[in-house]
């Protein structure tokens, strides 16, 4: 219930907060090219039910048809400004709209695409006993996923055999320690990866 009322108070809070800049990353998302400010991506959240997870669009229309994965910063699927919002995060702010709804939480397992929920063992599942949220460990640890997955023959099949393991490790790795210092700390380190200030991969 802490937890609850935590998350739902910070992205409020936040919303309000960067309500300018939200608008300003729309206007510059509409000008550059076409297509919705906003993209929707279906992921499995807690307990497996499917929602509808925010983002700022960085790609252009359809894209996601040629993939799910995005391989290295200059993937030429990105627009030029996603390159920007992908490289600082700013992409992920929307999320908070799902934080105020529920159906995310600010730390937490990152919610999957429903491809790669299904090829998960039934010890992995249990990561969905958690709501998901915008980061975690794994996204700390993972920061720089796209281009671990550049360097790879087959990005799929090193984010399915490597990547994706050492994740659902880490995401129970939080499950296990999660409480409120927990959630500070990983926010602060996020924040600070965001802004550079971290040396850690």
């Amino acid at each position: 219930m802490l937890k609850r009322i935590f998350d739902s108070v910070c992205s409020l809070i936040g919303l309000v907060l960067l309500a300018p800049l939200l608008t300003a990353i729309g206007i510059c998302i509409a000008l550059e090219s076409k297509g919705g400010v906003f993209y929707r991506q279906v992921r499995v959240g807690r307990f497996g039910k499917e929602f509808y997870l925010y983002k700022f669009r960085t790609m252009h229309p359809d894209a996601d048809k040629k993939g799910l994965l995005t391989v290295g910063g200059r993937d030429p699927r990105i627009t030029g400004i996603g390159y920007y919002l992908r490289k600082f995060k700013l992409d992920e702010l929307p999320q908070l709209l799902n934080v105020l709804n529920g159906s995310m939480s600010l730390v937490g397992p990152r919610p999957e695409v429903k491809k790669y929920v299904d090829l998960y063992t039934p010890e992995q599942r249990k990561v969905l006993s958690a709501r998901p949220g915008i980061t975690d460990y794994a996204s700390l640890e993972y920061f720089s996923e796209n281009e671990l997955l550049a360097e790879s023959n087959d990005p799929e099949k090193t984010y399915i055999e490597e990547i994706m393991p050492a994740k659902l490790e880490l995401n129970k790795k939080y499950i296990n320690e999660a409480g409120l210092v927990t959630d500070l700390g990983i926010l602060f380190r996020t924040l600070f990866k965001v802004l550079g200030l971290s040396s850690r991969h």
